[in-house]
């Protein structure tokens, strides 16, 4: 499988300074927790621990949420460390990723390369054998879609890259469900569909804001390849989709009053505010003024609100 080569910095220039001896044992501990992106898997591990309450309709064995929760970072770890391997060319180039630990010479790409497997084979077995098998075959099926449909074949050959790419943040949820029922249902899925249309208008506003930096290497991001009119438009539409899926739970009695309060106040303002930058593109506002990352943080808030309320639901019926 091949991957788009893209033009990096000169030779020497990745890590040139960092030899063993130039790498403090801490730095080196701290550069290999980056390597995992933590603050990304905080936002899947918020929508993995609330399904959980929801599938055992009140608080579900505490063993069982540690266990699950440790294998689905060290998966999630796992495949962003192996994603950070496959972009090391692209991150020396790209500003917002320049300190990278592959790029500043922390870790090196072979190392990287071990890590990533290994938490990606501990992972799997961890959830085979202490939670069940369905939620070990999800957790590596996320996994090798990020690395392999995502990273490898599609971020750089297409601008629905993070909407198709996007599925393998999604698979949480079902292993949230899984990992207590060992079985599938539509309340899972519902979430699922609910996070696939939430990450193309979650993610589409910091490609807005970061898009020379995507178009300096070469990845076609939406807001590369088309103008901030059409991106915005294709917020809305994602947006208003994501929002009538998840009030679709409470109809086919999943949840309750709580949940479809909390479902239609953050969905309604989350509207409002992507509606608000469709009108600053039309208008043609650049810059700072278009205030495109508004959106952007609203949408982790969204997520959360949403989740909890997901949780909280079956102690309210």
């Amino acid at each position: 499988m091949c991957v788009t080569a893209v033009e990096s910095r000169p030779a020497g220039l990745l890590g040139t300074d960092q030899s063993p001896a130039h790498r403090p044992f801490g730095a080196r501990v701290m550069a290999f927790v980056a390597l995992t992106k933590p603050r990304i898997i905080e936002l899947l591990l918020i929508t993995t621990v609330p399904v959980m309450f929801l599938a055992q309709q009140g608080v579900p064995d505490l063993t069982l949420v540690l266990l699950t929760c440790v294998g689905g970072y060290m998966s999630a770890g796992g495949a962003n460390a192996l994603n950070m391997y496959i972009d090391r060319d692209i991150d020396a180039l790209m500003d917002r990723t320049s300190q990278r630990p592959l790029v500043t010479g922390m870790v090196s790409p072979r190392e990287c390369l071990a890590f990533g497997i290994t938490l990606a084979i501990t992972s799997t077995l961890l959830f085979g054998l202490t939670v069940n098998w369905l939620s070990a075959w999800l957790s590596l099926g996320a996994l090798l879609f990020y690395v392999v449909v995502y990273t490898m074949i599609l971020k750089r050959r297409t601008s629905q890259n993070i909407v198709w790419g996007g599925i393998a943040g999604c698979l949480p949820v079902l292993i949230g469900w899984s990992s207590v029922t060992n079985s599938m249902s539509w309340a899972p899925i519902i979430l699922f569909l609910v996070m696939f249309f939430w990450t193309p208008p979650h993610y589409w506003p910091l490609s807005m804001k970061v898009k020379e930096d995507y178009a300096r290497v070469g990845v076609p991001m939406l807001p590369v390849v088309a103008s901030n009119k059409v991106v915005a438009k294709q917020i809305v539409i994602y947006s208003w989709v994501m929002v009538g899926v998840s009030l679709l739970l409470t109809p086919l009695g999943y949840t309750g009053w709580f949940y479809t309060a909390v479902a239609l106040l953050a969905g309604g303002f989350w509207l409002w505010e992507a509606h608000g930058l469709q009108n600053r593109a039309k208008a043609e506002v650049t810059g700072a003024k278009l205030k495109e990352m508004r959106l952007f943080h609203w949408s982790i808030t969204y997520v959360s609100l949403l989740f909890v309320a997901v949780a909280v639901d079956p102690f309210l019926r």
